[in-house]
Order: structure tokens, then sequence, then C-alpha cells
């Protein structure tokens, strides 16, 4: 189902920002100018890393002010200094969902305030997150840290479950009055027959507290209820399935509805 996504849909403006910064488009240790349009992000409340035009902030610390801090102006000057313009950077978040199938998820903006025609669904949102985990491991680290100082300021990490669970990892947190209180979570432990990783979405919690909990509450469902069956060994192409056999990769839960994907 299509739900404002909130803050969550800096996922993606991550993803692409992680892809050129592997195709040497950018570089963790370039500076990047700050716009008067990115100022701008700290009215009205948002979220902020509190930069301004002033300064001439790295990479690797806007990063960190989109991913820690969840900071509306960190996503915008990412934005414009990948794409030049947040309108083209939102082309690009839109051609990427197209082109992974995000049938239920279009951009109007980078940052996840509420517009006009800007959702997501929390398979879709959980998918984004599968391919920064997959694609970007070197980067996909940014998403534990529990706290960042930039320009003197500190602000801890959203993500309650960093400092309870010691299997979580990630992911993103966001809030707006339309989209209450959302949570994407990653998680991985080792298993006797291996590494396993999952990811859950918690969408339109009533508290901070609530979407971490029923976060909590899918992630320990998702390691006592499932398992993970190898179904080829190495160098077969080929195999017959007889009966029936399920590999939960994401718990998903959203608008009261609990459902298993595949990613």
């Amino acid at each position: 189902a299509q739900a404002d996504p909130a803050s969550l849909t800096k996922l993606m403006t991550a993803y692409l920002v992680f892809n050129a910064i592997r195709d040497k488009k950018l570089d963790l240790e370039q500076t990047l100018p700050v716009s008067v349009r990115a100022w701008n992000e700290r009215k009205g409340g948002a979220s902020v890393m509190f930069i301004d035009p002033k300064m001439t902030p790295k990479v690797s610390e806007l990063l960190r002010g989109l991913i820690v801090q969840s900071g509306n102006d960190a996503a915008v000057a990412l934005a414009e200094g990948v794409a030049g313009t947040v309108e083209n950077f939102v082309d690009m978040m839109n051609r990427q969902g197209q082109a992974w199938g995000l049938k239920n998820t279009q951009f109007r903006n980078v940052t996840g305030m509420p517009e006009a025609g800007h959702y997501s669904s929390a398979r879709d949102v959980a998918l984004v997150a599968a391919r920064i985990i997959t694609e970007h491991p070197d980067l996909h680290p940014l998403y534990a840290i529990r706290q960042y100082t930039y320009n003197n300021i500190k602000q801890d990490n959203r993500n309650l479950l960093l400092g309870r669970d010691p299997t979580v990892d990630g992911m993103k947190t966001g809030h707006t009055e339309a989209a209450g209180y959302c949570l994407v979570t990653s998680s991985v432990r080792e298993m006797p027959n291996g590494r396993r990783r999952l990811v859950s979405v918690v969408l339109g919690a009533a508290s901070r507290e609530a979407r971490a909990a029923e976060s909590q509450k899918l992630l320990n469902w998702g390691w006592q209820a499932w398992d993970m069956v190898r179904l080829l060994e190495p160098g077969i192409t080929r195999c017959m399935l007889v009966g029936s056999i399920i590999m939960i990769v994401a718990g998903i839960f959203s608008l009261q509805k609990l459902t298993q994907i595949e990613i």
C-alpha cells in the first residue's frame, strides 16, 4: 500500500550518492558548497545538521549529517553536488525506482517532507535498503553510528534499537505528522548455517518508542520463525524442487499488516 515515507526517502538519496562515490564522481574528502536552498531547510522545524552558505562541508560529513542526523540540509547539498539541482536529482531517484520496478514509489523531493505525489510502500522501502546493504557494504556501516557532532552540535541517531539490540546495524528513521513514526531496521546474526540478515519496516507508528518496539517484535519473529535452506550446491545449475521451501529475507510491518517479502 502507498504511504508517506517521511525521511525514509533519504535511503534513495543516500543510495544515489553512494553510487556517485563508487563511480568516482564524488570523493568522500571532496567539499561541497551549501546553497541558500539547503540552508533554508532549517525553516519549519525540520531535521538539519546546521550547515550554512559560509561552510564547505566534506561529502563524508554531509553523509553523516544525512544518515545519523537525518539532515534535510545535507540531503539538498548532496543532491546538488551530484546532479547540479535538486530537480535533476529527483529525476534520478524516480528513474532508479522505475529501473527496480518500484511500482508504489514516486519521489517529489530528496528529504521526505510531505508533498503531493510523494509516496512509497513498505516493500519498496525495504528493497532500497537491501540495495544499499548489498551494493555498498563499505558505506552501510554509516547507518550504525549512534551520534554525530558537526559544528559543535551533537545529535543522536534516532534509531533506538542501535542502543538496545547488538545485532542491529541500521538503518533509517522518519517522522512527519502525516507519516507518523517510521523505521527501517537492519539486523545481522551469525547462524549455524551462515550469516543471515533481516530488514524490517514499520510505517505509521504512534511514537518513537512504538516504532522501535514493533521493529523489535518483527526482528525477533524473523529470527525465531524462519530459517535459511541451501537450494543448490556449488556448481549445480539445475534442480527439481519437491514440496515448498520458504525463506524470509525481510519482515514488513505496514499499516497494521504483517507480510513477508522476498528481496
